[in-house]
């Protein structure tokens, strides 16, 4: 068969079923391939950037999920670059396989002829052109088992034109994938991490990206509820442990945290981190966030451990693995009556989640952003997937809504790249087409991709995508206060077609319902909670993305923290009353 075949054949045999991707010129033998062989459902994207961002998502949506992306030469790789980086960036293994020039001019300015692979290198665990068509089976092999192993992460693969064609002697019927390395903890280190957690006052956990990658979620909460410990998953676990789950002590960090979050870590004396990476919009300034506690860092790379500060014990292993170990020493310890009872210390945390709230309930016109979180808290429920990049509407997002479960906040924390969130929801909803998949942009992040809005009108793919639009771009426009300027951050104009806009400028229904549709626009706040059950119905009834568009007051700031942990600033009125916050997990007290 072509080497062309042999990879798709290994593809399937790796448990891959769906593929994003253009096809080109130097690329098409292997969409031939796809095509003769069957078994991979292929989804087109409108841009190729945009087909590494639905793998991303679908990737993203259930355990064991690897999405793959493809595209021609030249630009089709160098545009998928920023996909590979986010998908590095948080640990998330997708598979790029770009079209070449013939392997005779590659390196004679032949057309679209670009070093893809040495381009794409710092961004991938693995980037390899492939010259020798008999070496496409084992590059195939090799890129799963490193896609798996260790910190997973992206490999993209580069395939001339004349090897894709050659034909070499490959049995699919007896290939089998290489064995998956993780390293693993020991029972003795663990035993010592537990004894470090025992001998303090006030532990806390901070849960990581990589207990959702490796699936442990489960496990966590098991250790979580034997020991007492409360728990603050950073922006990638959250969803480790339900928001409402007793021993969940909210979020930590200078944006994307809760109030009761920073003021319970404040108070810790212990700190056990699974999974993360202490990213420094978790941490801030260092001397804040570790003065006063002891640290142990359990991650799946070793390198990792000392990365960022060191830790006072490290312990590189799969998080799956080391909590498995954690649940059976702290089974143990409790059959033999000696942990330490938590109850009060855990039970000041959630005394903190009661009492210190920021606002939602605001009936200004045009909307403040926090009631559009409000009301999606009531539209959606604990089953939601919601899908986000970055911004004000992704931190004030991460502040006020809610995630009960892992993978159901799907947020791309590294790079953070506006245009991510159409097709990566492209991407989730793809994978679990039965979801209540909601989308969350800024004006700005949804003009980046929204001709990806036509790939689930064409393919059928429903979706709710909350647009929240001031016409600004809101989080630059805030940091910009610092330098005492507001510069090239307004985005508004008067729309000669849309006059009943304002100065609000792109008519994001007008444009949706051109690329096959369906949209709402919400100018008042008693609207919100219809227009959102409104675009469930229709979503399900049409099954294409439904947007809801909400007309907020220009300007709004965001809680945040330009420095440390200790000194956030809130900008708006807190809550005092409990219908100031009336979806807060717990009632303010």
């Amino acid at each position: 068969m072509t080497a062309a075949r042999a990879a798709v054949e290994i593809l399937k045999r790796e448990g891959v079923s769906n593929a994003f991707g253009v096809p080109g010129a130097a690329i098409n033998p292997f969409y031939a391939a796809l095509k003769a062989a069957g078994g991979v459902h292929h989804t087109l994207a409108r841009h190729v950037e945009g087909a590494s961002h639905m793998a991303e998502g679908y990737t993203r949506t259930h355990p064991g999920n690897i999405g793959v992306c493809v595209g021609t030469s030249g630009p089709a790789g160098t545009d998928m670059i920023t996909g590979l980086y986010s998908a590095i960036g948080d640990s998330i293994p997708i598979l790029c396989i770009t079209g070449q020039a013939p392997t005779a001019v590659i390196h004679k300015e032949d057309f679209q002829a670009v070093d893809i692979a040495s381009i794409a290198r710092p961004v991938t665990k693995a980037a390899t052109t492939v010259l020798e068509a008999a070496q496409v089976p084992g590059v195939f092999q090799q890129a799963f088992h490193l896609m798996r192993s260790g910190r997973p992460g992206p490999v993209l693969i580069d395939l001339p034109i004349d090897v894709q064609l050659t034909e070499i002697e490959f049995d699919p019927e007896t290939y089998e994938p290489l064995p998956v390395y993780r390293p693993a903890a020991t029972r003795a280190q663990v035993e010592k991490a537990v004894r470090m957690l025992n001998a303090s006052e006030r532990p806390l956990i901070v849960a990581g990206g990589g207990i959702i990658n490796a699936d442990a979620s489960d496990l966590l909460v098991e250790f979580a509820e034997l020991t007492g410990t409360p728990v603050v998953p950073t922006l990638m676990g959250w969803g480790v442990i339900a928001d409402d789950h007793g021993l969940n002590a909210g979020m930590v960090g200078l944006q994307t945290s809760h109030r009761y979050g920073n003021a319970t870590f404040l108070e810790s004396d212990f700190v056990l981190g699974i999974g993360n990476r202490w990213a420094n919009r978790h941490t801030g300034k260092l001397d804040v966030y570790t003065r006063g506690r002891t640290f142990v860092h359990v991650d799946i790379e070793p390198t990792q451990i000392g990365k960022i500060f060191a830790p006072d014990y490290g312990i590189a292993s799969d998080a799956k693995a080391a909590l498995t170990l954690f649940v059976e020493v702290a089974k143990e310890l409790t059959a033999a009556g000696e942990l330490p009872d938590r109850a009060a210390w855990a039970a000041s945390a959630q005394e903190r989640k009661a009492t210190l709230h920021r606002r939602t309930h605001f009936d200004d016109v045009p909307l403040k952003p926090q009631r559009v979180y409000e009301e999606m808290n009531r539209a959606f429920g604990p089953e939601t997937r919601y899908v986000t990049t970055i911004g004000l509407s992704q931190i004030a997002g991460a502040q006020m809504l809610h995630v009960y479960k892992p993978r159901h906040w799907i947020n791309c924390g590294q790079a953070g790249p506006l245009g991510w969130t159409i097709p990566a929801a492209l991407g989730v909803a793809t994978a679990d087409p039965e979801a209540t998949v909601v989308a969350l942009s800024g004006d700005y992040d949804f003009q980046f991709m929204l001709e990806e809005l036509a790939v689930g009108a064409q393919h059928r793919i429903p979706y709710v995508h909350v647009l929240v639009n001031n016409s600004y771009l809101g989080l630059i426009r805030q940091a910009q206060r610092n330098f005492d300027i507001d510069f090239q951050v307004n985005l508004e104009f008067e729309n000669l077609n849309s006059p009943e806009l304002g100065v609000y400028g792109v008519d994001h229904v007008k444009v949706a319902e051109g690329l096959g549709c369906k949209a709402i626009r919400v100018t008042e706040p008693d609207q919100l909670l219809p227009a959102f059950e409104q675009a469930k119905k229709l979503a399900a009834e049409f099954r294409v993305p439904v947007i809801v568009e909400a007309i907020l007051e220009r300007v709004t700031n965001i809680a945040m923290s330009g420095s440390d942990i200790a000194s956030v600033n809130e900008f708006e009125d807190l809550a005092t009353e409990p219908w100031h916050a009336p979806t807060e997990i717990l009632p303010l007290t």
